[in-house]
């Protein structure tokens, strides 16, 4: 038998990730997310301690339709600094008070610009919106302050070598430098959103016990996975990304930062996006999402609800399953990090 279709199916459910979810108990299952969230880090290539100082500057301030538009850097890992997005309330600001707030991580594209309404060249979209529906503008029209980073290897943060050419990411070589380093794209995304919660918490103007996140596809990965191990974050929305990895990243094809050497060993997707648990975490999945199937965000949904029972919290997970592609929907998430920031 030359092809490995058989041979790769039958290594796959040879394996019994070491730390999926088997909790009978609070005590048990406290235990299970003290370890899963040991061995996630690890994977992910771990992090250094947040220590280099934030040293935040503001680049631009633009006066938009019931929000304030800031671009600012913060300083992430030493010697990289980090451009975002900051959208504050024109209302809320005007009164003094202290702002919930939502870190917005987008998806592949263009970067930052596409959640805020801006197109590549910081022309407004508003009217006319990407797959990720001004996300940011949205939730700033809804009373958060919002901080959308680029992330790394986007838009203004490609490598110097493919910056000027048509290529809207450097996923791919900054993900191969990284892996033969023993570090992951994703950890360093990761790592980058936490440094964004540290950028928000020392902001006069933002509650730092009412800090979401909300995030799109590969944002979708960011959020889940910070979220999973920042307790800070108190609800999460999750768009396009939530299934298993076997029905998505390892079935369909998907870009190389999407992929974690040995956390197979560990855990499913299920088990990683349970870490949130028993915080707020809201699912949306479109009926016709190519690379995220719906029978497996629901299949998902079900194994990430027995952690939520257990803990007797079952309202705080919620799906919000839409008639759509791979795209935001935005239905009920905006409702929900209002109630549950």
């Amino acid at each position: 038998m030359w092809h490995p279709d058989e041979y790769m199916e039958s290594l796959y459910a040879s394996i019994t990730p070491e730390l999926q979810f088997a909790a009978a108990n609070a005590e048990e299952w406290k235990a299970w997310r003290d370890r899963l969230r040991r061995r996630f880090a690890e994977r992910l290539g771990g992090f250094p301690d947040r220590s280099a100082a934030l040293e935040p500057k503001l680049l631009e301030r633009v006066e938009c339709d019931g929000y304030v538009r800031e671009r600012v850097e913060f300083t992430t890992f030493f010697g990289l600094r980090c451009p975002a997005y900051v959208l504050v309330p024109t209302v809320s600001a005007a009164l003094g008070a202290r702002l919930p707030a939502v870190a917005a991580f987008h998806g592949h594209g263009y970067g930052s610009r596409e959640v805020v309404g801006l197109s590549p060249a910081g022309e407004s979209i508003i009217g006319r919106p990407t797959y990720q529906k001004n996300f940011g503008v949205q939730l700033a029209k809804r009373g958060f302050l919002v901080v959308a980073p680029e992330i790394f290897g986007f838009g203004d943060r490609r490598l110097r070598d493919e910056y000027g050419r048509d290529k809207y990411s450097s996923c791919d070589k900054l993900s191969k430098l990284l892996l033969h380093m023993g570090r992951t794209m994703a950890g360093h995304r990761v790592y980058e959103a936490m440094r964004a919660v540290d950028y928000l918490c020392m902001r006069e103007d933002v509650d730092a016990e009412r800090i979401g996140c909300m995030g799109i596809s590969g944002g979708g990965l960011v959020a889940s996975f910070t979220a999973a191990l920042d307790e800070r974050i108190k609800s999460t929305v999750v768009s396009g990304y939530v299934n298993t990895f076997k029905a998505s990243i390892l079935d369909i094809e998907h870009c190389i930062d999407n992929y974690v050497p040995g956390l197979g060993e560990y855990a499913e997707m299920p088990d990683i996006v349970s870490l949130i648990a028993p915080r707020a975490l809201l699912m949306e999945a479109g009926t016709k999402d190519e690379i995220f199937p719906l029978s497996a965000s629901l299949e998902a949904l079900e194994r990430i609800r027995n952690v939520y029972t257990l803990l007797e919290v079952p309202s705080k997970l919620a799906c919000d399953v839409f008639e759509g592609e791979h795209e935001i929907s935005g239905a009920q998430a905006y409702d929900w990090l209002q109630r549950t920031v």
